[in-house]
């Protein structure tokens, strides 16, 4: 759907190259001709074209009036669409938290939850059973110590059993990674494969399985934990795809240039918008802002 979406934006395709590329991409699936056409319906529905034709009456900003269309369709577009394509997850979870939005959870075990943004979990703790699930998105566990039964957390293709240990579990496109900052935590995956993993170890799994074991660095990989965005010698296109994890729109980069510059900072993440000024103001880059789109170039 994010495919079709920045297809529908780019049509009419003028340049023969971009238009053989669509074409190709519509051929390459049946489910992204599918997704287009539902994109492309919502785009020219009566409730879009409302919602543009009133934010542009309230907005007199001669710059914008010929792009404004357009970019309001795209806002309103990735908001609605985006967020029907994730129904199922709203109707199993019993926790959500928005784009951009973190939220502080306690189980019934004691246990302490805090779930990252664009998130889904459940939980059920009972005489019989302690067992939570991330459905998508990522969150920091804190479990006290305990003689009984573990906490099982479900998260994709892995499973966390714990009985005393802080540690963050993600979840996104199919794969999971597990990263401890205190305690042990037994993994298992499919293919009856367990790993142990102590504090300071971290580790990502697949729908094959495990990958290699890492090293965490608390500062940086857990640094959302505490609100902040840390990046070292990062390229920008990595940094820009961290912020659009936070940022409730479109971050859109049209200087290739800017992909491969090395990135340094420590940042505020509940601002996604005004680390994007930052990284204008040092990167040399201009910023044109528009209701739920930023544009680098």
């Amino acid at each position: 759907m994010e495919q079709a979406i920045d297809w529908l934006i780019a049509q009419p395709c003028t340049d023969p190259t971009e238009q053989r590329a669509f074409e190709a991409w519509l051929l390459a699936d049946p489910e992204h001709a599918a997704a287009f056409e539902q994109a492309r319906a919502v785009w020219h529905g009566a409730p879009v074209h409302q919602a543009a034709v009133a934010l542009q009456t309230r907005r007199r900003l001669p710059a914008w009036r010929r792009h404004w269309k357009p970019l309001a369709s795209a806002a309103m577009l990735v908001v609605g669409v985006l967020n029907f394509t994730h129904l199922p997850l709203r109707v199993q979870a019993a926790h959500l938290t928005q784009v951009g939005e973190r939220q502080h959870l306690q189980l019934e075990d004691g246990s302490k939850v805090l779930l990252n943004t664009d998130s889904a979990f459940s939980s059920r703790i009972d005489t019989r059973q302690r067992s939570a699930r991330l459905y998508e998105g990522e969150a920091f566990f804190e479990v006290p110590p305990s003689r009984r039964q573990p906490l099982k957390v479900q998260a994709g293709p892995v499973r966390a059993d714990v009985l005393d240990s802080a540690f963050a579990v993600s979840y996104h496109d199919g794969q999971a990674q597990v990263r401890v900052q205190r305690g042990n935590v037994d993994l298992s995956a499919s293919h009856d494969e367990t790993v142990r993993l102590n504090a300071g170890d971290s580790i990502r799994i697949g729908p094959r399985g495990f990958g290699t074991r890492e090293r965490l660095d608390p500062q940086k990989d857990l640094a959302w934990v505490h609100g902040r965005l840390i990046f070292e010698n990062c390229p920008m296109g990595e940094v820009l795809a961290e912020l659009r994890r936070y940022y409730p729109g479109w971050i859109i980069n049209t200087d290739k240039k800017l992909e491969q510059v090395a990135v340094t900072g420590n940042y505020r993440l509940d601002n996604p918008l005004e680390v994007v000024r930052s990284l204008a103001q040092v990167t040399s880059a201009q910023v044109r802002e528009f209701p739920a789109l930023v544009i680098l170039n």
